[in-house]
């Protein structure tokens, strides 16, 4: 090639290769972020030298424009992660981490296999912790995803903010398509809120420390108001379909009354306070039948990390496997 044609080609590529989907200098919407950072005190030359590396990324745009879940029964749902090898791989993350499960347990008051059961729900105990570059994610959904642009903001300022606190380079993590990272898949303002250094190295580090992530994951749950000792959710028995005036599945705070239920054909099972505050769950199954429970306040605090009644019923159930193998050993 002369050079005459080298240089051509040389000065056709150059501006595509060289350009940056979120320099400030060209996007003056990350201009006014990096400025707002720097204001807190933030470096302004290493924030700009992130963002001009970060790249949109299309495929988490496509994954953001899917459901996030499609309607699935229970059966369905609950055949996804309750599988015996996960319930043995948390059996044996609790045995290899049993200090900090202990230390978490009187810290915090929430059970072993409680913690290990979101860990294993989320990344199948740090197996699976995603495969999209954070910076690329979260820049993506905050400045080319319209519907929740405010939202994503916040967390990459989060990021660019805890990373740089902690003296880690912002580049070098992967996390899912929404910017959830490392074992227990926090987003960056749940990291900067609840993850703890567990293993007093110094560190709040989540993606490679498992022993913070357990103490994190405790920590997250006594912050959302976990009650020590109460149930997550209690046996019960009801109509063949979801009796109409009452409302099954909810995400919400615990309202309505064992009492009060009764007269619509849901009875507890277990032996529960009358005044107690539940939330009715339905679990629908191929052949058309319903099995219930009442999810009390704990129920509540899981669906906090995740707001589906089938998340929350998911880890409920792999927490009672690896509690039911654990006392077996």
């Amino acid at each position: 090639m002369g050079l005459f044609t080298a240089a051509l080609v040389a000065a056709c590529i150059a501006p595509q290769a060289l350009a940056a989907d979120y320099d400030p200098a060209n996007r003056s919407e990350v201009a006014e972020m990096v400025r707002k950072l720097t204001g807190e005190g933030l470096d302004s030359a290493e924030l700009s030298r992130v963002m001009t590396d970060a790249r949109r990324s299309q495929s988490v745009l496509d994954a953001m424009s899917r459901p996030a879940e499609r309607h699935l029964r229970w059966d369905q749902y609950r055949q996804i992660f309750i599988q015996p090898a996960r319930i043995s791989r948390g059996v044996q993350f609790v045995a290899e981490h049993l200090d900090a499960f202990e230390r978490a347990e009187r810290d915090y008051g929430v059970p072993r296999e409680v913690i290990a059961a979101i860990i294993g729900i989320e990344t199948d105990y740090g197996r699976v912790t995603g495969n999209h570059r954070v910076i690329d994610a979260l820049s993506t959904l905050a400045f080319d995803y319209p519907p929740r642009q405010p939202f994503f903001r916040k967390e990459l300022e989060a990021y660019l903010t805890l990373t740089e606190e902690q003296g880690l380079d912002p580049l070098s993590f992967k996390g899912s398509y929404a910017g959830a990272m490392g074992y227990p898949q926090f987003m960056p303002s749940s990291y900067q809120a609840y993850a703890v250094d567990f293993d007093g190295d110094g560190v709040r580090d989540l993606w490679r420390e498992p022993v913070d992530a357990i103490g994190s994951v405790a920590n997250y749950f006594a912050g959302h108001g976990w009650v020590q000792g109460l149930a997550v959710a209690a046996p019960a028995r009801g109509p063949s379909s979801p009796p109409e005036g009452v409302e099954v599945n909810s995400i919400e705070r615990p309202a309505q009354r064992i009492a009060s239920l009764a007269d619509h054909g849901i009875v507890s099972t277990a032996e529960l306070p009358e005044d107690l505050p539940v939330t009715p769950i339905a679990l629908d199954f191929a052949d058309g039948h319903y099995e219930y429970l009442l999810g009390t306040e704990n129920f509540y605090v899981i669906t906090r990390y995740n707001r589906s009644h089938l998340y929350a019923m998911a880890v409920t159930t792999l927490a009672e496997s690896i509690k039911e193998a654990l006392e077996r050993q």
